[in-house]
């Protein structure tokens, strides 16, 4: 029980670290292509058909569900604007019963062009509005313990004037790909955003970097096993973020053997090793799901149970294109 109540204090002095103008980061959601919106704006399109993407994240269960986070999105390609449209809506809560959440909704527009024969760019830009709110009565502080009796008593901590923020929030980013590669970059926050509750705390810009390449491994480009699964290919990856100060290093390969998908990454900072990600997907037709659980490997390894990942997609029928557009050939998760 008493060490139920300790979680509890911790996760609300990390909650007020931040209130107090703690520069914050931004969720890392380890299936990163199965919300590519949120990677980068520039996906919005890449598959040219309409396309869903429902993700759910539990990040350190042990802390009594300290960190949640739902995201959807909607993207597909139109012809007439030679280029994509996007939304893309977050809802992230912090703290037990989400004392700390902020909603967001994004709009996007991407354009496409074709530079070489094997050579196309997507350039995006995500506009948005979001919502930064704290339910101070839900907080619980250390000073409010009581070895024998629990929580009692009032807490010292000022709570703050408003406790409720509105603000504009802008992304841009730009990708490049062949038939059997892909590179891009976004950057986060452009506008640097004030969304704090004691006077200004301006969010951190992000920059995010992806690299990656599909490998075909059949011996027959087109070979169908008799077990009715498809071609496997190999997808090595990497991606970089930073913000705030703090480098995560992503490294990671995925075996796609339709209807199957597994993969592995790691992820660490410049200093400390992270965690472990693992992750296995099934998709049939228009629909995939997904799931994948973060393997702590830090100092808070035994504290924190990891992270739990879930994520649906769906690619919807293409309507009737007056030109032939080139989807682009990325992993689903």
């Amino acid at each position: 029980m008493m060490k139920n109540l300790t979680k509890i204090a911790l996760v609300t002095a990390l909650l007020f670290g931040a209130m107090q103008g703690v520069k914050a980061q931004d969720v890392i959601f380890s299936q990163f292509y199965a919300n590519p919106l949120y990677m980068n704006p520039a996906f919005a399109g890449s598959k040219v058909c309409p396309r869903i993407a429902i993700n759910y994240r539990n990040q350190w269960p042990a802390l009594v569900s300290a960190y949640t986070t739902v995201s959807a999105s909607y993207d597909q390609y139109f012809d007439a604007l030679h280029g994509g449209l996007g939304a893309i809506l977050m809802a992230d809560r912090q703290g037990d019963h989400g004392a700390l959440s902020t909603s967001s909704l994004g709009l996007i527009y991407s354009f496409r062009f074709q530079l070489a024969r094997e050579l196309w760019v997507n350039a995006g830009l995500k506009a948005g509005i979001a919502n930064t709110s704290l339910n101070w009565n839900d907080l619980l502080f250390p000073d409010m313990l009581d070895p024998v009796m629990g929580f009692v008593g009032a807490s010292s901590a000022q709570m703050p004037e408003k406790t409720n923020v509105w603000y504009l929030d802008f992304d841009a980013g730009a990708l490049f790909y062949g038939s059997s590669w892909y590179a891009g970059f976004a950057a986060s926050h452009l506008t640097q955003p004030s969304n704090g509750f004691y006077g200004v705390c301006k969010l951190p810009m992000k920059f995010t970097g992806n690299v990656g390449a599909l490998i075909n491994i059949a011996e027959e480009a087109r070979r169908t096993s008799s077990l009715g699964l498809g071609t496997p290919v190999l997808s090595p990856n990497f991606i970089y973020q930073y913000q705030a100060g703090f480098h995560y290093f992503n490294y990671g390969i995925y075996l796609d053997w339709m209807p199957f998908l597994v993969g592995v990454w790691f992820r660490n900072g410049i200093e400390n090793a992270d965690a472990f990600i693992f992750q296995v997907g099934f998709q049939q037709d228009y629909f995939k799901i997904g799931y994948s659980y973060d393997v702590t490997v830090s100092k808070l390894s035994n504290n924190t149970y990891g992270a739990h990942e879930f994520s649906i997609g769906i690619l919807l029928p293409c309507p009737e294109k007056k030109h032939k557009v080139k989807a682009i050939r990325c992993p689903s998760f």
